[in-house]
């Protein structure tokens, strides 16, 4: 990410989940009204046009031509994220930690969430757009929610826990999207490893890359388009997962695999009825996993 800029990708995201917002009600997959006020003028205008049936096509056209890909995956992400954290809450989980924020808003739109504590962790230039924005539309921040701020590859997540009194005693859902292909093998260790000392049953629900698509984007659709595209606005991917090595990985953390979903699969479960106007990756995943013994 380029220094003192907010992340690009969290601008896209927020796009996509304000176009998915101007759907019919019962057509869409989330509602975020929230989205909309992270966007430029420009794109705040195609959100209200993207209500007509035949903009939607052709914004959904622009779109595919730009950044092959990736909304239709985007959109059927955050839904199953969406479903897998209510999941984790019915199952015990307590607080909620979401780390590369971005411009995520599931601690105002999902209700489930409104009576636990929510912790937002993000690069300080992400942070403080997000903030502010925030700030310009809502009369008061939640109050179950602490906005803090951290540069991954370069400063430790534990000592932040640990400056700010997180309690790894309560069992936490963390939420993890769009962050492992942009960081080092040792910070995503060093994540696994934090992961694995909170209470017994807590759960990580993150994203990844398979690591084919850094080895030859050729492979997949609109890989090497966005790679090119990422490198440009300096959010270069640095890191993947082989899928069939994951498990073992994370059982040296003291986590269990629990899921693990390609981009085909979820964007079948959740959007298949628009698989004809929107074409998807087929290298990004979705992951869950358990803490099954504490260190």
């Amino acid at each position: 990410m380029k220094k003192d800029t907010p992340s690009k990708t969290a601008q896209y995201m927020a796009l996509y989940r304000a176009l998915e917002t101007r759907r019919p009600t019962g057509k869409r997959l989330f509602t975020d009204p929230y989205a909309i006020h992270f966007l430029t003028p420009a794109h705040r205008l195609l959100c209200h046009l993207a209500s007509i049936p035949p903009a939607e096509r052709l914004f959904y056209h622009l779109i595919q031509r730009r950044i092959p890909g990736a909304l239709a995956s985007g959109l059927a992400r955050t839904r199953l994220i969406d479903d897998l954290l209510e999941t984790t809450l019915r199952q015990g989980a307590r607080q909620v930690i979401i780390l590369g924020a971005g411009f995520d808003t599931r601690n105002l739109r999902l209700t489930s969430l409104q009576d636990l504590p929510i912790i937002e962790i993000d690069h300080p230039d992400t942070a403080r757009r997000k903030l502010q924005t925030l700030g310009r539309h809502q009369k008061t921040l939640p109050k179950n929610t602490r906005y803090l701020s951290i540069d991954f590859n370069k400063q430790s997540l534990e000592d932040l826990f640990r400056q700010h009194s997180i309690d790894l005693s309560i069992p936490t859902v963390l939420i993890w999207e769009g962050v492992t292909n942009y960081l080092q093998k040792e910070a995503i260790d060093a994540m696994f490893a934090l992961v694995g000392k909170f209470a017994k049953g807590s759960c990580i629900i993150f994203t990844y890359v398979d690591k084919k698509v850094l080895e030859n984007p050729a492979l997949y659709y609109g890989a090497v388009r966005l790679i090119k595209d990422l490198e440009a606005i300096g959010e270069r991917w640095t890191f993947g997962f082989r899928p069939e090595e994951l498990a073992g990985c994370l059982s040296g953390f003291g986590l269990r695999l629990i899921k693990d979903v390609g981009a085909a699969d979820y964007r079948q479960q959740y959007v298949p009825e628009r698989k004809k106007i929107l074409k998807g990756y087929e290298f990004y995943r979705v992951a869950m996993a358990r803490v099954v013994s504490t260190s």
